[in-house]
């Protein structure tokens, strides 16, 4: 990890962020920041939509160039739309450092309804899946998989980033029967393609993780 001058949000180029580069490609740029609390940015705008998940809980004030204030408070583990916006100066002003993950949308919305698979989990398995917000760029999902069970199949159509809330311990089965035991961290952030596969949570603990579905 390095200092470096950089955007996350409200907290963009802040010489206090420490961050990581998790993918670049042309669709989208992630990074994973860590920011700490009582450090105000230099004045700086974004000039592109992203959508942030903040691991822990906080707040922050925006000062904008305009004498616009605005107070931004979130939860642990809670993902929020960031357009793209003017010149302003930020600080967090909660009493921790912060770590988030900044998904930064390169390419325009798609302005067609979203054609869905017949297996969308949100569509067969609402107990598990709930979308927590939708544009015309992404679809921000929550899944919570309770311990010991098991999700049925399902597809995922789009290229998504996957936000592990906590650690992962599954059994993964895919459409031909191939059957693959996946782990990660809590706090893990990877790229994945489309899909289609059961997956069963072999922890005695509850998972959840968030995934930002790509439109375009």
């Amino acid at each position: 990890m390095k200092l470096q001058l950089f955007c996350i949000s409200a907290l963009a180029a802040s010489l206090y962020a420490q961050n990581v580069t998790v993918v670049d490609n042309d669709q989208v740029k992630v990074l994973k920041v860590t920011q700490d609390h009582h450090k105000k940015t230099r004045l700086h705008d974004h000039k592109i939509n992203r959508v942030m998940i903040y691991m822990q809980p906080g707040k922050q004030t925006i000062d904008y160039q305009d004498g616009k204030k605005v107070v931004l408070e979130w939860k642990a583990a809670e993902p929020k739309w960031s357009p793209a916006s003017g010149m302003h100066i930020a600080e967090i002003v909660s009493d921790q450092k912060v770590t988030i993950v900044e998904v930064e949308l390169k390419k325009p919305g798609v302005k067609t309804k979203t054609a869905w698979p017949a297996l969308d989990p949100v569509k067969i398995d609402p107990k598990h899946y709930k979308v927590e917000f939708e544009n015309d760029q992404v679809r921000v999902v929550r899944a919570r998989i309770g311990p010991k069970e098991t999700a049925p199949m399902h597809e995922h159509g789009l290229n998504r980033v996957v936000v592990f809330v906590t650690e992962m311990d599954f059994r993964v089965t895919d459409a031909s029967g191939k059957v693959d035991a996946v782990k990660h961290a809590a706090g893990d952030v990877v790229l994945s393609g489309p899909a289609k596969h059961q997956e069963e949570n072999l922890s005695g603990k509850p998972f959840e993780v968030l995934v930002v579905e790509l439109k375009s």
